[in-house]
């Protein structure tokens, strides 16, 4: 750990000392939310209806909870909150909702009207108010009061329908990644809004759709489609990606062409080299059982820290798969120190952010139910009359962005929406590695500028090449930093030390920056030096292990921590930036990817540690009690997911499918002790049934239901477009297409989230160059002349 860190930790204060915060809800991603916001500092109250809230009983292993405790997984949630018991309509609940900042709301409008809360009266009541509500498809649209659960939603939204092999069923993510994607983005909301209230402006209802926030987990590939010329994707498997060593399984991931080619030094199989669509993972597929059977005898004869020493050497995203049991000890965790305990007797991951002038929160005790019933409500503060229209949330943010590929892309591309005026900064040398990583058309000139991950991630945003390696590029770019409120960079560390660009070098030109740093394992540690992306996370987190058929080798989510990574950096961006705006001090801001992922697979450490099991796969059929899978129905490969949550779901599903009859499946245990036999009988009767039909039969009985579709086919989701997730633009070499917004309904007044394109590499070179470092026609000829900036990658 930095040292500069280490040493203040005990003294330093919290980025978000005096934030009121009121939490209601039953599922992960409202908890998680108030989570994010308790570990920053906020006072965090939170409503349970008088039996409490659902997740005190909840075990992922199944394993029982004593009576009178919480489970483990509720106290790693919801340490340091207070528990309120109040009842709807009551004059204390409306007395704790006009005295928070931020409201969390984790219901859709039907439980909201029965708990008593409308957003439209809070924010009559206290116009300065954050309300953030958290519901499965939004509070409108032709699906906002169906039931769902994050394993439908994974469905509908295109992750599930490209994972597996095509033999056999899709495979959906395991672990609840969507809900901490939700709750992650709740948490990010809630900050921006609140930043304008602290400027005057209006609160706000933020409308989170889980649905729209777990779409954002999937690449875009609708614009893959569309940019490239490709069919829809079908479900494949990465190659390679999850290979069996002497002792166990190793974890592969390559993006680019180049580290394929070092792959195949690597395994000794020079006839790769001959083959050119072996250089993207996407032309692989094909080959891949001669990829197999070519490098299968050399990882059976070494060693799975032989293998993943080797790559270091050549630079390649290995690494060995984590789960719950080995998670804790492995050498990352316990150099860094990355797990800290809990009161409740465990061992937790800190927060993924560690900051030079702010630390977190310590972990404290697990509130029992009810005991803040009977604190006193907050005093609503004192507020002036709102400016009516203040702008968007971040007006007058300046960003430096230097970020490449998805994660950090994800963190400028939200914060742009919200309105921060972003600059991406690439060079012709060394352009965004994500314009042309995956495939490339070979029919255009200009294909670098036909990636369509890079399309999705950079609307809103500015490009300007700057040669960081010369002298006269890093003087412009220390003209920017001089201007700007954040810098954000995911490079390898080394890449900032080289230039001489670090934190402390950045921060004496500019005392009150940010400065965001996204390195995959840390900026100091036993794995600095070390290259991963999203998928290394995945398969060293724990999500990989978790995911796949119990008989079969895990499988990678496929870089679903990408844009994972990207929100919870945006979210630490806005808390140090709220700290620097109060204390004029800037400093820098550390994320380093792994520690994102290990803060949402946390369950897999702490039950191991608590109950001693260690989850594993379990095909679709998810974790805990739920009862969930997916069936193929009649049609040329059409699936359907299902979900059953509670004994109503059971009934309305029995009813339908007309073949249970037995009252010990009218409980949940009774469903879990029988549910290969539930299975048999729903696989014989979805393969009679049309998917489509079906999908609507089972959602006008109440069951959670979806179709299971390509993720390149997710525009045409009804809900996704009456919510308007899909903006028009008009490229100006690739021509209109489809781009994501973030996943809440516009905000008050607001007609669209994204104003511009994504930029042409280094379009606004001239715009900013001169704006904002007062360059002439003749100084921007002689940069151009010496490639210091330019709208071509060099050698094309």
């Amino acid at each position: 750990m930095n040292s500069r860190v280490s040493q203040q930790a005990d003294r330093r204060p919290t980025p978000l000392d005096e934030l009121r915060v009121v939490e209601i809800s039953d599922r992960l991603a409202g908890s998680y939310c108030g989570k994010l916001l308790v570990d920053a500092g906020a006072q965090v109250r939170k409503v349970e209806p008088p039996q409490g809230d659902s997740l005190r009983r909840y075990s992922a292993t199944c394993s029982p909870v004593r009576p009178g405790q919480a489970s483990p997984l509720f106290c790693y949630l919801n340490a340091g909150k207070s528990s309120l018991r109040v009842s709807p309509e009551s004059q204390r609940l409306q007395a704790e909702l006009g005295g928070a900042d931020v409201v969390v709301l984790a219901v859709g409008p039907a439980r909201s009207a029965e708990l008593g809360i409308d957003p439209r009266r809070v924010l009559a009541e206290a116009p300065r108010t954050v309300v953030v509500t958290i519901s499965d498809f939004g509070w409108t649209g032709p699906f906002a009061d169906r039931a769902a659960t994050e394993f439908t939603l994974q469905a509908w939204s295109g992750c599930t329908g490209f994972r597996g092999d095509p033999a056999g069923p899709p495979i959906s993510i395991g672990g609840d990644l969507g809900e901490y994607m939700g709750g992650v983005y709740a948490a990010f909301g809630a900050l921006a809004v609140r930043r304008r209230v602290q400027r005057g402006g209006p609160g706000e209802h933020l409308d989170l759709s889980m649905l729209e926030a777990i779409t954002a987990m999937q690449s875009s590939e609708w614009l893959h489609s569309q940019l490239l010329r490709v069919p829809p994707i079908r479900r494949t498997l990465e190659v390679p990606s999850i290979v069996q060593a002497k002792d166990g399984y190793v974890g592969i991931t390559m993006v680019t062409g180049q580290q394929w080619l070092d792959f195949a030094a690597m395994v000794e199989c020079p006839q790769f080299e001959d083959i050119p669509q072996l250089r993207f993972q996407i032309g692989r597929w094909e080959y891949r059982d001669f990829i197999y059977e070519s490098i299968g005898p050399w990882f059976a004869e070494r060693t799975v820290a032989e293998i993943v020493e080797l790559g270091q050497l050549f630079r390649l995203p290995i690494a060995a798969l984590g789960n719950g049991a080995t998670i804790r000890d492995m050498e990352y965790m316990t150099e860094r120190g990355v797990f800290v305990e809990n009161p409740a007797g465990f061992h937790q991951p800190r927060p993924p952010w560690l900051m030079w002038e702010c630390g977190p929160a310590p972990v404290r005790d697990t509130p029992e139910l009810g005991s803040a019933d009977d604190e006193s409500p907050w005093q609503p503060r004192e507020s002036g009359t709102a400016v009516p229209d203040a702008g968007l949330p971040l007006k007058g943010v300046r960003i430096v962005d230097l970020t490449a590929f998805w994660a950090g892309p994800a963190a400028t591309h939200l914060l742009a929406a919200f309105g921060a005026d972003v600059v991406k900064v690439e060079s012709i040398q060394r352009p965004d590695g994500i314009r042309y990583s995956g495939g490339m058309r070979t029919d255009v000139e200009d294909w670098w500028e036909y990636g369509w991950v890079f399309h999705a991630m950079n609307t809103n945003k500015r490009s300007v090449t700057l040669d960081l390696g010369s002298e006269e590029g890093r003087g412009l770019f220390r003209t920017l930093v001089a201007g700007a409120d954040v810098v954000i960079e995911n490079f390898s560390p080394r890449v900032m030390d080289h230039f001489g660009l670090t934190a402390d070098v950045l921060l004496k030109i500019n005392p009150q920056l940010v400065v965001t740093r996204m390195p995959a394992f840390g900026l100091a540690g036993p794995w600095r030096e070390r290259v991963g992306f999203a998928p290394t996370m995945e398969q060293i987190g724990g999500l990989t292990w978790v995911t796949g058929l119990p008989e079969t080798p895990p499988v990678t989510p496929r870089g679903a921590c990408d844009p994972l990574a990207g929100v919870h950096a945006a979210f630490a961006v806005l808390a140090a930036l709220n700290f620097a705006e109060r204390t004029g001090s800037g400093q820098q801001v550390e994320l380093p990817m792994l520690e994102t992922v290990l803060n949402t697979t946390a369950i897999q450490p702490i039950e191991a540690e608590v109950f001693g099991k260690t989850l594993s796969r379990r095909g679709n059929r998810g974790q805990g009690g739920a009862l969930q899978n997916i069936y193929r129905c009649a049609g040329d490969d059409d699936w359907i997911a299902v979900s059953v949550c509670d004994d109503g779901q059971w009934a309305a599903l029995a009813r339908v499918v007309g073949d249970f009859g037995d009252d010990e499946l009218a409980t949940e245990g009774g469903r879990r002790e029988r549910a290969d036999e539930i299975d048999r009988v729903l696989q014989d009767w979805f393969a009679g049934q049309s998917r489509d039909a079906t999908v609507e039969l089972l959602a006008a009985a109440g069951v959670p239901a979806a179709p299971v579709g390509s993720p390149s086919l997710v525009t045409e989701n009804p809900q996704l477009r009456a919510r308007g997730f899909f903006e028009s633009l008009q490229h100006p070499r690739t021509g209109p297409g489809l781009y994501p917004t973030p996943p809440f309904g516009l905000l008050a007044g607001q007609r669209q989230w994204l104003l511009r394109p994504p930029p042409t590499l280094g379009e606004h070179n001239e715009d900013v160059l001169r704006d904002q470092c007062g360059l002439t026609e003749a100084e921007l000829e002689h940069l151009a002349a010496g490639k210091v900036i330019g709208t071509r990658p060099v050698g094309l």
